[in-house]
C-alpha cells in the first residue's frame, strides 16, 4: 500500500469553517471518485488551549495499491478535476505533498 499525504494550507480569504466545509463537502466527494483510491482520510487540527494552532489547516491521507496506480489516478479525468478544484480553497504556495513511508512503532488496537 502506498500512502500519499497532503499538508494543506487554506486560502487566506477563507475562514476555518468555510475551508473545512469546502474540503469535506465539495472537494471530498471529488476526491472519493479518484480511480484506484483505496482509502481517503481528512485530518483537521482541534482547538487546544495548551498548544498554538499549527501553520496548516488539514492533512489529507490518500492510499493507493502502488505507485503505478497512484500515477494513473493523477493522469485520469478525475485526477484532473481534483487538481482544478484545489485553487478554489487551497493556498498552493504553502501547501505541500509527498509519498510517505509509514513506520508504525506502536498500535494497541490489536
Amino acid at each position: 500500500m502506498l500512502k500519499f499525504m497532503v499538508v494543506i494550507c487554506k486560502r487566506k480569504d477563507m475562514t476555518h469553517a468555510e475551508f473545512q466545509n469546502y474540503l469535506r463537502n465539495v472537494h471530498g466527494p471529488i476526491a472519493r471518485k479518484l480511480p484506484g483510491l483505496r482509502r481517503y482520510v481528512q485530518n483537521f487540527p482541534q482547538e487546544d488551549a495548551q498548544r498554538n494552532h499549527p501553520s496548516w489547516d488539514a492533512i489529507v491521507e490518500l492510499y493507493f495499491e502502488d505507485r503505478e496506480s497512484m500515477e494513473a489516478t493523477w493522469a485520469s479525468p478525475e485526477g484532473a478535476a481534483s487538481d482544478v478544484d484545489l485553487p478554489l480553497f487551497v493556498d498552493l504556495a504553502r501547501t505541500t505533498w509527498s509519498v510517505v513511508e509509514e513506520a508504525t512503532l506502536l498500535d494497541t488496537r490489536y
